[in-house]
């Protein structure tokens, strides 16, 4: 029998979606094969120290760490794997390797997680990583850089400006007159780097436009408003891949509120749930679109791994807008990214295989690139 490689799960982090991130942690780990895969749980506490030992799901959930200590992965090559921090005094931290690690499965969404912070790390350690690299984590989580990269490739994007928080705060007056000047409300205001919908709101009027900057301002020093697509559709596709990816049946979000908000996510439950709609009801041609939509979008971020590629179409004018792309989706298994691709023909459990096998193949990949230049004649 075969070695199980070690998979290191990382989730929890310095996030608005730190909850979310604990439940899809907590559906990865029960699914990934026990005969194939060794699991070392690695939690994040909401103020950025790692843990291991005990149960560091657990222990996140009660912020209860007396059976979990300290540990980190090293941006050091030489010493790769999970090290534990061993504390002996104030001014002396002893470092033992824990175990060595073969993959990182990030299940860490929106900051600190799915921006290309922690996959900067893990290339510095040279440790293979489930899902998107430091470019492409970084460009999907940036509402307001990944609309100009949609637009470079001929991708369709709703209209809107984007704000500072610092303006925000110094001419308040100034920046609503810009944005009435420029947009039509109904409006969106948005942080521009989180995801689960935090900090997002709806605004009809200048009233709701002065509330909803505050809110986006809470979570990020820069904030994007938009023009609400009317009667808009929320469409979802999940890519899988690395260079040569695929696209699956799309699905349609039925959300319980006016928008898909982060309660009707993940509060509203029984008969005030949002619904979905899989495969979503569209005819063939549009399907096709989609998916091809959400392929071209992928590859112009360098997408690898995995990725769920929403969209609006607006029910009055059939109109198609690519919205963002997630880079680290919900991963749950009533979450959309499995869901759909469950109706595609890949379960749960295979779907987590294939992402540690493409981890792996792109680690391999990068690792054929030469790190060392001589100039010839040395």
């Amino acid at each position: 029998m075969s070695r199980r490689l070690k998979v290191a799960v990382l989730f929890g982090g310095r996030s608005g979606e730190h909850e979310v991130s604990l439940e899809s942690a907590r559906s990865v780990m029960e699914a990934l094969d026990p005969s194939r895969y060794e699991i070392i749980p690695v939690g994040i506490t909401r103020n950025g120290a790692w843990i291991v030992g005990g149960d560091p799901l657990r222990a996140l959930q009660d912020e209860s760490f007396s059976e979990s200590w300290p540990a980190a992965i090293l941006p050091d090559p030489t010493r790769k794997g999970l090290n534990r921090l061993q504390v002996r005094q104030e001014e002396e931290t002893r470092l033992s390797l824990l175990s060595r690690v073969d993959v990182v499965f990030p299940v860490l969404h929106g900051t600190f997680g799915e921006d290309g912070t922690v996959q900067g790390l893990l290339e510095l350690a040279n440790v293979p990583y489930v899902g998107a690299g430091v470019l492409a984590s970084a460009l999907a989580m940036d509402k307001i850089v990944f609309k100009h990269v949609c637009r470079d490739v001929g991708l369709p994007v709703v209209e809107g400006m984007p704000c500072t928080r610092r303006r925000w705060g110094r001419e308040p007056e100034a920046v609503l007159a810009e944005i009435e000047a420029r947009l039509t409300y109904p409006l969106f205001t948005k942080p521009a780097n989180l995801g689960s919908s935090v900090g997002i709101s709806k605004c009809h009027d200048r009233t709701e436009l002065r509330a909803g900057l505050n809110e986006a301002a809470r979570y990020d020093r820069r904030i994007l408003v938009e023009v609400a697509v009317p009667a808009a559709r929320e469409i979802e596709v999940s890519v899988l891949g690395n260079e040569a990816p695929t696209a699956s049946v799309p699905g349609e979000i039925l959300p319980s509120r006016e928008f898909y908000s982060y309660e009707s996510k993940y509060l509203d439950t029984g008969e005030d749930a949002s619904g979905l709609l899989i495969p979503a009801p569209l005819d063939a041609a549009l399907t096709e679109q989609l998916r091809a939509m959400a392929i071209k979008a992928y590859q112009a971020i360098d997408g690898a791994g995995m990725a769920r590629v929403d969209f609006l179409l607006s029910g009055e004018t059939g109109a198609l807008y690519l919205n963002e792309i997630n880079t680290i989706p919900g991963f749950t298994k009533i979450s959309m990214y499995p869901k759909l691709w469950a109706a595609t023909g890949v379960d749960y459990p295979s779907l987590l295989t294939q992402l540690i096998e493409l981890a792996l193949e792109r680690h391999a990949e990068n690792a054929r690139s030469e790190r060392v230049f001589r100039p010839s004649g040395e």
